[in-house]
């Protein structure tokens, strides 16, 4: 199997400041970090890659220090790293860049091989919108199957896969033919520290770097602040709140206990005593 894993390098949320003055986000002399939601897709391929054989692909876009973070997949243990870069790029929002690495996934399939699965994180933490992962399905024609908590089994040769996919309403069991593209949520396995073997390969070993031209990207005006209709006006931090933690008594038998924080959360929030009180009368 050919498995290609799309990874972001992004700022440690723990030690993003905002500029006072700008209301940017200021990322100068903040550590970069690979989006911690990518690395359960990138065990997820290497689970699958243990199990079938194969390779595993990882690609990213961004500046050219984002081989960091290819290096450090490649430490976990992917096969190939491929750098998506170029000054074009810049200011890209999710449409631009569901663009651009669809068009590197192409060069990825005619240089490498087609990948049987695509996966991605759900979304990354510094833009949170989950969007980039459904924007390369829809542009490579690729059924999609999101929030996946669990690929609960996959047979190359029948090209299926079987997935449970977290919803509001439960959990849905999916099964879809290949190829497909996946996006994995957290916690659905425990990502591997790698091998020694792996961590000498991926400190000599030489990153695929493509600019815009090299991934056959031609229409320049899809990429970057140009092939981006969003606009952030605004980056701020959330003021603190003004109020205080309110401590609800505690007694000795849980009922009472119970019934003391029943009590105190009407006290506080009248509104819902009456819209629990008008849902149970709909029964």
């Amino acid at each position: 199997m050919h498995i290609l894993v799309c990874i972001k390098q992004v700022p440690d949320s723990a030690q993003i400041r905002i500029n006072p003055v700008t209301q940017t986000i200021m990322r100068q002399g903040v550590p970069t970090i690979i989006n911690p939601y990518d690395l359960f897709s990138l065990e997820e391929a290497l689970r699958l890659r243990d199990q079938f054989g194969g390779e595993v692909t990882v690609l990213t876009m961004g500046p050219p220090m984002a081989s960091d973070s290819l290096r450090k997949a490649l430490a976990i243990g992917a096969d190939r790293a491929v750098l998506l870069t170029d000054r074009f790029f810049a200011g890209s929002d999710t449409l631009a860049t569901s663009f651009a690495l669809t068009q590197a996934i192409v060069k990825i399939s005619e240089t490498f091989g087609a990948p049987d699965i695509v996966f991605t994180g759900k979304q990354t933490i510094d833009g949170d919108t989950a969007q980039v992962g459904p924007g390369i399905a829809k542009r490579l024609d690729l059924l999609q199957l999101t929030y996946v908590a669990k690929i609960v089994e996959c047979d190359p040769d029948k090209r299926e896969i079987i997935v449970e996919r977290r919803s509001e309403g439960g959990v849905h069991v999916l099964k879809t033919k290949l190829p497909c593209l996946i996006t994995m949520l957290e916690g659905s396995n425990e990502v591997r520290r790698g091998a020694m073997k792996d961590a000498l390969r991926a400190a000599r070993a030489e990153i695929v770097t493509w600019s815009a031209k090299d991934a056959g990207i031609a229409d320049m005006t899809k990429c970057g602040l140009k092939g981006s209709p969003t606009v952030v006006k605004k980056v701020f931090a959330p003021p603190p709140r003004s109020e205080r933690a309110f401590f609800v008594p505690t007694a000795d038998v849980a009922s009472q206990e119970a019934e003391n924080l029943i009590t105190t959360l009407f006290e506080r929030q009248p509104a819902l005593e009456q819209d629990l009180t008008t849902t149970a009368a709909g029964f």
